[in-house]
Formats: structure tokens, sequence, C-alpha cells
């Protein structure tokens, strides 16, 4: 029961978004990822790294337009067609802020209607964070997609029953906080759970509820033991490794909040 409370209040402003690619070569490739939407504006935070496939067809459409001009080999795997879905049809990305050290994304939907969302996240305050505090995160991992790209109406199409995606919390605890290089402060929590596939911009939220960060990635920390094992009747040396979770700190997300004048509710 640490959760269950908290889950009910975090599902309410944790959204997928559905990246499609199609390639010069016509393969098709889609994922799932999360968002966090923040206030009745329809700003959202997100991981950096949900909008790179976006900077790349931008870039690519440079590469197409000057391949149709000047001729030479194609890229096959140029970004020919590119597609967001927020949740619900008819939402568009409007506008985005990013802070690529902490692999933050702060983003505007539009059209937004309040109500689209029945609930908005309250901020942990930052200088308050207690090693050892049981945390949990919230995405859409172990939920497989395929997309095909339909010619005629030149849409991305998935498959009946691809929606809605389930969603998957995970606990841990905080363990500590995390700079980068050239950082003065903390870019990242640390949690002794590892991020999953499909949790990436999601939540990593306490009993209460309240936001401690957005889930970046995972790290695999060597543990030094590297047992002897036998597979096929060889010698194999089996590497064991920890897996822990990294989530944008909230004093990041604030700051970039702040720096931006958008609206976030801190507790």
């Amino acid at each position: 029961m640490v959760f269950a409370d908290a889950y009910d209040v975090v599902k309410n402003f944790t959204c997928p978004v559905v990246v499609s690619n199609r390639m010069w070569d016509g393969t098709v490739s889609c994922a799932i990822a999360a968002f966090v939407v923040l206030n009745d504006d329809g700003w959202f935070a997100t991981a950096a790294h949900n909008l790179g496939p976006w900077f790349a067809w931008q870039q690519h459409q440079e590469h197409i337009a000057r391949h149709q001009e000047q001729g030479g080999t194609p890229n096959p795997k140029w970004i020919t067609n590119h597609s967001f879905w927020w949740g619900r049809d008819g939402l568009n990305l409007a506008e985005v802020h990013l802070r690529n050290e902490s692999d933050l994304a702060l983003g505007r939907l539009e059209p937004f209607e309040p109500g689209i969302v029945s609930q908005y996240p309250v901020v942990k305050e930052p200088v308050s964070l207690r090693p050892g505090t049981s945390l949990c995160r919230l995405g859409f991992p172990f939920h497989a997609l395929t997309a095909a790209w339909d010619d005629q109406t030149e849409q991305f199409q998935l498959p009946v029953g691809a929606l809605p995606a389930p969603l998957f919390p995970i606990e841990g605890i905080f363990t500590r906080e995390v700079r980068v290089e050239g950082s003065p402060r903390p870019c990242f929590i640390e949690t002794s759970s590892p991020g999953l596939r499909g949790q990436s911009g999601g939540p990593v939220f306490d009993p209460q509820g309240r936001l401690w960060g957005i889930q970046s990635r995972t790290r695999h920390l060597d543990l030094g033991f590297s047992p002897q094992l036998e597979a096929a009747g060889e010698q194999v040396t089996e590497h064991q490794f920890l897996n822990v979770g990294l989530a944008v700190h909230p004093a990041e997300l604030l700051d970039l909040a702040n720096h931006k004048h958008i609206t976030v509710m801190v507790g």
C-alpha cells in the first residue's frame, strides 16, 4: 500500500507519447515513452532524448533536399516522415525548451483545454531530499508498438488495440544526487532500481505523490564481481552490475520552469 494512493494521483498527469518514424528505405520504427503534464496551459516535462527523432527528422530534411538537387547516394536511414502522438489525437508540440546536460525538455502542447488532465503535479522542494526515501517511477514499459505507413492518407497507423498503453510502476529508494562534468550542482537523482524502456520522461515520485524527478536513463554500476561460469563446455567470465536509475533533479526542472515563466506547484 506504500504507493497505491500516490499512484492514483500520479497516473492523472502521466501520459504516453508515441514516436513514429519512416525511413528513406521505407522501414518504419515506433516507440513509446512518457511525459508529465505540469499545468493547464499545456506545459509538460519529459526527457530531452525523447525529442531526438524530431530534431533528426528536421536535419534529414536538409539532406534530402540537397540530394534531390544535387543527386548522389541517399542514406537509407534518413527520416522522411515523423510523428508524435501526445496521449490523444489533435495535440501538437507548439514550443519546447531543452536543457541537454540534464536531459530535460519542457514543452507546450496545443490546442490544450483545461480538463484534459484532472490533476497536476506538486514538485518536491529540492532542499529537503533525504537519501533512503522510498520512490516509485511510472511509465509504459513492456508494451511493444508496431506502426505502418499508409500511402493513401500519408499517415502512420497503429494496429487496433495498441492503445491505451498500460501503466507500470517500479519502486526503489533515493540513493544520492549525481553531478555531470562541468556542472556546479546536481543534475540528477539516483534510485536503487533501474528505469525501464517506456518510462523515459515519466515521473519519479514519493508516497505522497510529489514529483521528485523525470526519468532519464539507467546506469550500470560495476560491482567488481567476475565469477567464472561454464557455458557450452567453456569457462566464461560473468561481470556483475547494479542497475540504477537516473532522473532529472527537481531543482533542474524548477530552474528551467522559472527561467521560462512556466507555472509549477512546489511542496
